[in-house]
């Protein structure tokens, strides 16, 4: 019994971990921006996740995936999992607040949705889908603000770095999808998969290096480097662990909730550590989202169903 229940608080430490990880990672990337290019910021954090979750493979004396057909699988899961929106995301980062970046991150879910529906034969779009989609696309609406676009058009191409977040979640959409049809039937564990696409996500980010803007000047001072560090071995590296033990214990389903904390975390950090301020469009517009996950979902359906039960 104290066995279990050491173990369930492990896990449960775990997630709260990950969803503070994971919501800091837009603060690191922010911080890391001072002495960084965008393309300097994805290669690092991808090269450094690389080399830690390389060496766990090598620890634990994992084997490395052997078949051509996984390798291929891996490489253009990592592309969208990893190198296009981590790219989008750290060029968001130099217009737009980190906290904002968390918040649209949120919506990662509704894209994944999206896709599914797209390409999936089995997917259907059923009367709870269709409304948790309209109120996500409304909370979306509401974050973005339109109405405030005449007076912020001095202030950076604000409107092209929220698109590039919501890019950046499409990607995230294209990769979940791609990894239930490409790797449904692989007999790999979640860590050698997340290592396999890591790895080959920084070979291609350091291919990709020399057209964006890769070979800019660095200024690597302490909070650069000591922000790339977080953002690479804990949120690119450690964190895919944590992950994968969350699901491994809790299922998919509950392990996903972390979507749910980190845009909190985002936004608290960025304006306790930088400073941003919030407008009430931004948390507002993110509860809708997150409302509509909720009910695209069938979540509230079910938890209405077990009160009455």
């Amino acid at each position: 019994m104290a066995d279990s229940t050491a173990r369930a608080g492990s896990i449960g430490a775990q997630f709260v971990a990950l969803a503070i990880v994971w919501g800091a990672s837009f603060l690191f990337i922010k911080v890391s921006l001072s002495g960084l290019s965008p393309a300097q910021v994805m290669v690092g954090r991808l090269a450094l996740g690389g080399t830690f979750l390389a060496a766990v493979m090598l620890v634990t004396r994992r084997r490395w995936p052997r078949d051509a057909r996984t390798w291929g699988a891996l490489t253009a899961i990592s592309v969208f999992l990893c190198v296009v929106p981590f790219l989008l995301y750290a060029w968001a980062g130099q217009y737009i607040p980190s906290g904002l970046s968390s918040i649209y991150n949120a919506t990662t879910p509704i894209a994944t949705l999206l896709v599914s529906l797209i390409v999936l034969p089995d997917e259907r779009l059923t009367r709870a889908r269709t409304a948790g989609l309209l109120i996500a696309a409304g909370g979306v609406i509401v974050v973005a603000a339109p109405w405030d676009a005449v007076s912020a058009a001095g202030d950076g191409p604000l409107l092209l770095a929220q698109l590039a977040c919501l890019g950046a979640c499409l990607c995230y959409g294209i990769a979940f999808v791609l990894s239930r049809r490409l790797l449904r039937a692989n007999q790999y564990d979640s860590t050698t998969i997340a290592a396999g696409q890591i790895v080959l996500a920084a070979g291609i980010g350091l291919a990709l290096a020399p057209f964006v803007g890769g070979f800019e000047p660095i200024e690597a001072t302490p909070a650069v480097v000591g922000g790339m560090l977080a953002l690479g071995v804990i949120g690119t590296g450690l964190a895919y662990i944590w992950n994968t033990r969350v699901i491994a214990a809790w299922g998919a389903t509950a392990a996903s909730t972390v979507t749910y904390v980190t845009p909190v975390v985002g936004v608290v950090l960025g304006i306790l550590v930088l400073g941003e301020t919030i407008h009430w469009n931004e948390p507002a517009g993110g509860v809708l989202v997150v409302l509509g996950i909720l009910i695209s979902q069938g979540r509230l359906a079910r938890a209405a169903r077990l009160q009455r039960a």
